[in-house]
C-alpha cells in the first residue's frame, strides 16, 4: 500500500470496516475456516492490508485477554467461554515503543502545513489543525496547500472525530465543526491576558491554546474585543509617524511640503 498517500490508505481501511466485522463474526462462532478462506479470497493486497488496519481498529486494546482469546477455548460445538485466568489486557502484549506516543514533531507539523509529503501521527495531525486554526487558514485551504482534492482534510477530521466519541473521550477544539466559535467567557478572557501579561508567550501559541486564530487573540489582547472583561489589557498597536516623515521647514517643524513638480518647473 506505499503507493498510496495516508488520506486513502485511511479511506480504504474505513471502507474495510463491514468486511472486518463480517470476519470478527465468523471467527467468533458463526463459521468455519473455509468461511474465513472465502472471505479472504477476493481480496487484493492493498484490501488485505486494510483489512488488517481494520480489524486493529475494533479491537479495545484495554479489555482483558480473558475476553480477547475466550474464543480460543471451546466448550463445545460451536460454543466458547473466557479463560478466567488471564488477567492481562491486550495492551500488555504490545511491545514498548520507543520514544513518547504523544510527541509531536512542530517540524513535521510545519512541513505538512508547507505541502511537504509528511506521515504525521494522530498528535502531529491535532497539531497540524491547532496551527492552521491560529494562521487563520480553514482545513479546504490546507487541502489547497497540500494539493489534495477538496474534502480530504474533513474527511480525516471525521474519521478521527468518530474515534474520540467512540471512546468516549472529550473532542478537542480543532477537531469540532468549523464555523463560529463560542464566545469566550469573562474568566477565559482574565485568564488570557493574565497568561500574556506574564511573559513569554506569543499571540499566535496562545492561539493554538486556545483553538482561535491569531487575529482573534491580537484583538481580546488589547481591548478591541472583550473590553469590559477585565485583565490587563495590551496597548493597541497604532502607527507612529516616522523622523524621516518629518523635517524642519522655514524655523517650523511639522510635515514635510508637498512640491507641486508642475509649477515648480
Amino acid at each position: 500500500m506505499t503507493y498510496l498517500t495516508a488520506e486513502q490508505r485511511g479511506d480504504l481501511a474505513e471502507e474495510m470496516l463491514p468486511v472486518a466485522a463480517n470476519l470478527a463474526v465468523i471467527v467468533h462462532g458463526d463459521g468455519g475456516p473455509e468461511d474465513v478462506q472465502a472471505v479472504l479470497a477476493g481480496l487484493d493486497d492493498a484490501r488485505r492490508t486494510a483489512l488488517i488496519v481494520a480489524l486493529a481498529a475494533l479491537v479495545d486494546p484495554e479489555q482483558p485477554l480473558s475476553r480477547a482469546l475466550g474464543w480460543l477455548n471451546p466448550t463445545g460445538p460451536g460454543v466458547v467461554a473466557p479463560h478466567w485466568g488471564e488477567e492481562r489486557t491486550v495492551r500488555d502484549l504490545a511491545p514498548d515503543s520507543d520514544g513518547d506516543p504523544d510527541e509531536v514533531d512542530m517540524v513535521a507539523v510545519h512541513g505538512y502545513l508547507d505541502g511537504h509529503q509528511v506521515e504525521l501521527t494522530e498528535p502531529e495531525f491535532l497539531a497540524v489543525l491547532e496551527e492552521a486554526l491560529a494562521r487563520g487558514m480553514s482545513r479546504l485551504d490546507i487541502d489547497r496547500v497540500r494539493g489534495v482534492g477538496r474534502g480530504v482534510t474533513e474527511r480525516r477530521v471525521d474519521r478521527l472525530r468518530k474515534r474520540y466519541q467512540r471512546a468516549g473521550r472529550d473532542l478537542p477544539v480543532a477537531l469540532r465543526p468549523e464555523g463560529k466559535r463560542e464566545d469566550f467567557t469573562a474568566a477565559q478572557v482574565v485568564e488570557i491576558r493574565e497568561v500574556y501579561a506574564a511573559g513569554g508567550v506569543t499571540d499566535l501559541e496562545l492561539a493554538m491554546r486556545y483553538g482561535r486564530s491569531r487575529n482573534t487573540i491580537t484583538c481580546l489582547l488589547s481591548g478591541i474585543t472583550y473590553p469590559d472583561a477585565g485583565g490587563p489589557v495590551r496597548p493597541r498597536r497604532g502607527a507612529k509617524p516616522k523622523e524621516t516623515s518629518r523635517v524642519e521647514f522655514a524655523g517650523q517643524t511639522g510635515p514635510a511640503p508637498v512640491l507641486d513638480v508642475a509649477r515648480a518647473s
